[in-house]
């Protein structure tokens, strides 16, 4: 009887699958997000080598995550990851001001891939509960959001440890993509 009712459910609203990168510099929480939101908690991580992959099902939508590493000798391979990708969560450290240059950098080097060019992006101003972190307005000067006029995009002030903004993020991410985004 379940079964049955997921079947009409997903026939009357749907049942979208997307492909989701999340990326971001070293340390910046993509894992901790990633499976906060697989999993509804905080598991222990250490720096992804390469990268996790999971499922995420979310307002009748499969997320596909990937979770890329961020360290400088891996971004190069990011690349291999691109083709068909629906969206993207770039993931700032909120509290690493002295990296948010380099986080520019490598955002706007991923928003000129080709491969990319139709992906929406939702930006986690992360580590909000950090001792210095500033807020999403500031994160959003740094990184020069102004500047994007060619895709849809969102930044939401989260906390990865505590789970706050991670879901709202999510809901525009899926609404944005139910209406046609990505």
């Amino acid at each position: 009887m379940g079964i049955l009712f997921t079947r009409m459910l997903s026939s009357i609203f749907g049942n979208r699958e997307a492909r989701i990168l999340v990326l971001g510099l070293d340390n910046a929480g993509k894992t901790t997000i990633l499976y906060r939101l697989q999993m509804g908690e905080v598991v222990s991580t250490i720096p992804t080598i390469g990268f996790n992959v999971e499922t995420v099902q979310y307002n009748n939508i499969k997320l596909q995550v990937w979770d890329l590493g961020g360290q400088t000798s891996i971004r190069p391979y990011w690349r291999c990851y691109f083709p068909n990708t629906q969206a993207i969560i770039y993931v700032v450290d909120s509290s690493d001001t002295d990296r948010l240059v380099i986080a520019k950098e490598e955002f706007h080097a991923i928003l000129e891939e080709d491969e990319l060019k139709g992906s929406v992006v939702l930006i986690y101003a992360n580590k909000q509960d950090l001792p210095g972190a500033i807020d999403d307005a500031a994160i959003t000067q740094a990184l020069e959001l102004h500047k994007i006029k060619n895709r849809q995009w969102a930044i939401f002030k989260t906390s990865a440890i505590k789970g706050e903004g991670l879901f709202e993020g999510l809901d525009w991410l899926s609404n944005t993509l139910k209406s046609g985004g990505g």
